[in-house]
């Protein structure tokens, strides 16, 4: 029997629903579209969707559930809510920064912050940064202050810091 997911982030766009899944599943493994409803006839005089139009997306990133529903422009993405993408080298945080900052913005953000096209915001970082942050008070305190020169993380830098700091 499969587990189901008992909390599962809702997305909201205005009309851009089916664009960013479609980008957003792009870029995850293991991710895809589970299901589609269409707004109906019914409610037509609250929702002013056309009838047929995508109302919301189920859909997974690599494993983890989410729904992306075309509500309107009513609200809009910031910073309190966002996405931490967790990276096992170098390589995979180049990876989910460059898909995910296209035709974002990554010029305002440091610390591995992102915002994409739609103004989701996401944190790419690596794994290793965990053990960094906690290597003791002396290599912390260089390791931080290092990483809040940099907007993508450069662990290299960061093991660098380190070894410097030994």
């Amino acid at each position: 029997m499969a587990t189901i997911q008992k909390i599962i982030p809702n997305l909201w766009f205005d009309c851009e629903a089916e664009e960013a899944v479609t980008f957003y599943t792009s870029i995850f493994e293991r991710s895809e579209v589970h299901k589609i409803t269409r707004f109906m006839k019914a409610g037509e005089e609250i929702h002013r969707k056309e009838e047929g139009s995508v109302m919301t997306i189920d859909f997974s990133l690599d494993g983890q559930r989410f729904v992306a529903l075309n509500g309107g422009p009513h609200f809009t993405f910031n910073e309190a809510i966002s996405f931490i993408v967790t990276c096992a080298t170098q390589e995979e945080v180049d990876y989910y920064w460059d898909k995910l900052s296209q035709g974002g913005d990554e010029s305002a953000q440091q610390c591995g912050w992102l915002k994409d096209k739609f103004g989701v915001s996401w944190q790419v970082v690596p794994e290793r940064l965990t053990d960094l942050l906690h290597a003791g008070p002396p290599i912390a305190e260089k390791v931080m202050k290092e990483m809040l020169k940099m907007k993508k993380i450069d662990l290299n830098a960061l093991e660098t810091v380190k070894e410097q700091s030994l």
